[in-house]
């Protein structure tokens, strides 16, 4: 919406830089960037949101450009609310500080903003144009954007494996396929994430640590999400005896022992246990989001990816690939479950983007829809 000029474009891609500035210190809020342009098109304040620091990010770049506001153009990456919530409203503190313009390039979400901050400007007299880099700024927000309409955390699915789809030997070895790079990137990832979930399997073969290694700041610790069956993990587990330094929570399904439970309990680790045969995932999610956990990590193992896909519950996908071949019937390969009974049905990733981590290859797309979903 609007003829957009270069100096447009450039102000938002900074909005949106700055606004990446606050991944793992937003949730469950978005991340948000704000640029304030002066009627000579020179940047007079910039900001972007911390949770923890209560001012959002056109508040902070208001108070940076001070006086300079009057008249000027504000690119903010997400709609600023109308509302008061932990703070005053944004709409109208752009209103008072004098700024003429709002480029903006989508609406937030959120019931109590969606469209009314948009609106309340618009009634003060000022210009609001939507709709730049609006897929740049979707996907920035992908996970916030995915929790506000479903009330469900955003999934990605992370594997990494050999050339021909092994995610270890026939022997259960699979430290490690992919590169320093590779892991490195994994870690990054973790970063971005609120939660880590992966099969109660893959924690008796591997005794991982599930945590954020990226060294970067983060506002609340990876919650590491295990789903078990019969609920064996033991107490004797990293993840166990790690609860003091980040949650641990096991969704369990069939017969547990309350002697089992009640031990894991009292090593801090959550048990949210039920007693059907099966575990319906959606009702996990639903009791993730319960808890404002907005996006989770999936990382296998290749039953737990399998399930997650073919109950259509996989939000993003994301392959490391090593040059290696590991071979052998027995090996497990990346993804269980049913899978496609044709070619046709089998999931078809779009916007995807390759990266060279290292020595491997990082694939990275979205499932599309299939036919009748």
């Amino acid at each position: 919406m609007g003829n957009w000029t270069e100096i447009d474009r450039q102000m938002m891609q900074r909005a949106l830089e700055l606004a990446a500035r606050g991944i793992g210190q937003v949730s469950p809020g978005p991340l948000v960037g704000t640029v304030i342009a002066d009627t000579r098109e020179e940047i007079v304040g910039e900001g972007f949101y911390l949770y923890d620091q209560l001012k959002h990010a056109e508040t902070l770049a208001l108070e940076q450009a001070g006086e300079r506001a009057r008249g000027a153009t504000a690119y903010i990456s997400l709609e600023p609310h109308a509302h008061q919530g932990r703070t005053p409203p944004c709409t109208e503190a752009l209103i008072k500080a004098g700024i003429k313009r709002l480029v903006a390039p989508i609406e937030d979400p959120n019931p109590k903003v969606s469209g009314r901050g948009f609106a309340h400007l618009r009634e003060a007299g000022m210009e609001v144009c939507t709709g730049l880099l609006k897929d740049e700024a979707a996907q920035l927000n992908e996970a916030y954007i995915h929790f506000m309409r479903t009330a469900r955390p955003f999934v990605h699915l992370k594997l990494a494996v050999s050339l021909d789809g092994k995610v270890a030997t026939f022997s259960g070895d699979s430290r490690w396929i992919t590169s320093e790079e590779a892991r490195a990137r994994t870690h990054e990832l973790r970063h971005q994430y609120d939660a880590i979930m992966v099969g109660g399997r893959t924690v008796r073969a591997d005794d991982p640590l599930l945590t954020d290694r990226s060294g970067r700041k983060r506002r609340r610790p990876l919650v590491r999400v295990v789903i078990e069956q019969y609920l064996r993990m033991s107490l004797e587990s990293q993840l166990a005896q790690t609860t003091d330094a980040a949650p641990v929570f096991i969704f369990a399904y069939g017969d547990s022992e309350p002697e089992t439970i009640s031990a894991l309990q009292s090593r801090g680790v959550e048990v949210i246990s039920q007693t059907d045969s099966t575990l319906e995932f959606s009702s996990v999610l639903k009791e993730l989001g319960k808890r404002s956990i907005q996006s989770v990590l999936l990382e296998g193992g290749p039953s737990l990816a399998g399930l997650f896909l073919d109950a259509g519950l996989v939000n993003k996908i994301t392959f490391f690939v090593a040059p290696m071949i590991i071979g052998g019937q027995d090996a497990p390969s990346a993804i269980g479950g049913d899978g496609a009974e044709t070619i046709a049905d089998a999931t078809q990733l779009k916007n995807v983007q390759v990266e060279q981590r290292g020595r491997d290859i990082e694939i990275t797309g979205y499932p599309a829809k299939r036919s009748g979903q």
